[in-house]
């Protein structure tokens, strides 16, 4: 008796699966700015290879009462108080405006830069918080920073701290480090500016 041999059955294509990526460079993509002002770029910060000068902006939500205000500026400046030397960063002169706040300070690298303003954001948000009676957001964006390399750019930005209140409508707060405080950890007044830059060059630009 004879046997039949069916043909082989054609074997299933598998069907392709579109699976959608994420990640990567794409148009559009990104944390969109709040309000009508663009946020810091989240960029590489410049590496610190020693302890320079720093002029630092840090800027409050558009929910936050003037910085100008006495009750709010007791807070800034209790904040700065305990954050003025921490993390081996040193706060040495400020400017209080009505929303954002300059720093000139000096720091050893850049970590310990980021954990310094972290610890002031800490202590501004509580504080600030605590006078409106709320608990959102205080810090509007990431610090912004830029590494003061020339004797010129020192006095430029300390000549900027201290008469930046005639680009607005009220007086600014402003202040020096380490002649207006007393360090509550010695007693004593603060601490001196350790870079040359702070301590002698800018003085004797013309």
């Amino acid at each position: 008796m004879s046997t039949v041999r069916r043909p082989p059955r054609p074997r299933s294509k598998q069907l392709p699966l579109a699976i959608p990526t994420r990640g990567g460079k794409r148009s559009g993509a990104g944390r969109k700015p709040n309000g009508d002002r663009a946020g810091v770029p989240h960029l590489p910060r410049t590496e610190l290879r020693r302890r320079v000068p720093l002029h630092v902006t840090l800027r409050m939500a558009a929910r936050v009462y003037n910085l100008r205000s006495r009750r709010s500026f007791r807070v800034i400046e209790r904040a700065l108080r305990a954050g003025a030397r921490r993390f081996d960063v040193s706060v040495i002169r400020y400017s209080v405006q009505g929303n954002h706040i300059h720093l000139l300070v000096e720091a050893g690298d850049r970590v310990a830069l980021a954990r310094a303003m972290k610890g002031l954001s800490v202590r501004v948000a509580r504080g600030m918080n605590r006078v409106m009676s709320s608990s959102g957001q205080v810090i509007g964006d990431r610090f912004h920073s830029r590494v003061l390399r020339t004797p010129t750019e020192i006095k430029n930005v300390i000549h900027y701290l201290a008469n930046n209140h005639r680009r607005h409508t009220m007086a600014a707060r402003t202040g020096r480090f380490p002649e207006e405080w007393v360090d509550p950890l010695t007693g004593e007044n603060g601490v001196e500016p350790g870079t040359w830059l702070l301590r002698v060059g800018w003085r004797r630009v013309e």
